[in-house]
């Protein structure tokens, strides 16, 4: 007949939620101004604006400056848009590679020396969360980018959400999700540990490099471990994903420096060290060591130098850069 059919909109006839899919002009000023509004005049929408790329994002700085970041403090006016910003390195170059996620970070109202009360519940970290302007993450898995959208609306509050992942991993082959991650009792999980604690030497004290990472890097330090190290239990270097940068996860950071003791801690970002998390995440690093462990450490940088640009713009110093980072990471 000709009609649109949107499959989404039809899994129950009794269904009052629709998805609606628009395809907006290239002003991105314009348009996060008005996806911004419409998250404040309907905060029972889910309001979801994507950018091409990430990069994309600075012609918007100006919403995101003067209202999303501040719009709360400054009005007492919550939204729950979300923006998705693609971010990733694939040999694309500077214009395609970085949402700035530093930015994003750099304006979070988190103390990076106070750790709030009660992580280690599910009202604590959503607490952390209401007290904070907004929220950075970058999901790994389907299950939890499902979670982190699930839980905007689920919230009897309204917070911003910067949604900071890849293209890349729509097609990653280890990038999946069991059935049994979205089912109830699930939920969003600030940090993955270790995953794979057969490719780990059994004694947690033998583990020597504990790696932290945030994105889809972590896929790349998985691939590469896993060639050196083919046999089971033969990897002294465990890695653990940050999915929620900010606020940031204090006690579980905490809890896996305190599970590998004999363990260096690294950051390792493919972000130049101007850039990425890597300024947001160190000092709380060491304030999270002092506070529930007792004794302060100090994580190692692993990523790219300082530059002016966000990335290269020639795709084999691209992979150079990017082999050199894995291998320092793991100490290939």
């Amino acid at each position: 007949s000709g009609d649109t059919h949107t499959f989404l909109n039809a899994i129950d006839p009794t269904q009052s939620a629709k998805l609606y899919i628009k395809n907006s002009f290239l002003s991105e000023y314009g348009v996060l101004g008005f996806e911004l509004g419409y998250s404040m005049e309907t905060p029972n929408v889910l309001v979801l604006w994507e950018a091409q790329f990430g990069d994309f994002v600075n012609g918007a700085q100006i919403i995101i400056d003067q209202f999303i970041s501040s719009g709360e403090a400054k009005w007492m006016r919550q939204s729950g848009l979300v923006m998705l910003l693609p971010h990733g390195y694939q040999g694309q170059g500077p214009e395609h590679s970085s949402c700035r996620i530093e930015r994003f970070l750099n304006c979070s109202d988190e103390d990076p020396d106070v750790i709030p009360p009660n992580l280690n519940t599910l009202e604590g970290q959503t607490r952390q969360v209401q007290l904070n302007n907004w929220q950075v993450i970058n999901p790994t898995t389907p299950a939890n980018y499902f979670h982190a959208l699930r839980r905007q609306q689920h919230r009897d509050f309204r917070k911003p959400l910067v949604v900071a992942s890849t293209k890349a991993l729509l097609r990653h082959k280890l990038a999946v999700s069991d059935l049994s991650e979205f089912e109830t009792g699930s939920r969003f999980r600030r940090t993955y540990g270790e995953m794979y604690p057969d490719e780990v030497t059994k004694n947690d004290a033998d583990v020597t490099r504990l790696v932290f990472c945030s994105g889809k890097i972590y896929y790349e330090l998985l691939e590469a471990r896993r060639l050196k190290w083919p046999e089971p239990n033969s990897s002294n270097v465990a890695i653990v994903r940050v999915e929620q940068v900010a606020p940031f996860p204090f006690d579980q950071i905490a809890n896996y420096a305190k599970q590998y003791p004999s363990a260096a801690l690294v950051w390792c970002q493919e972000e130049p060290k101007n850039m990425g998390a890597w300024s947001y995440v160190r000092d709380r690093i060491l304030t999270a060591t002092r506070e529930f462990n007792g004794h302060e450490q100090r994580p190692n940088y692993v990523g790219r130098r300082t530059m002016a640009s966000t990335a290269e713009g020639y795709g084999a110093v691209h992979e150079a850069e990017q082999h050199n980072i894995i291998s320092q990471a793991l100490e290939l």
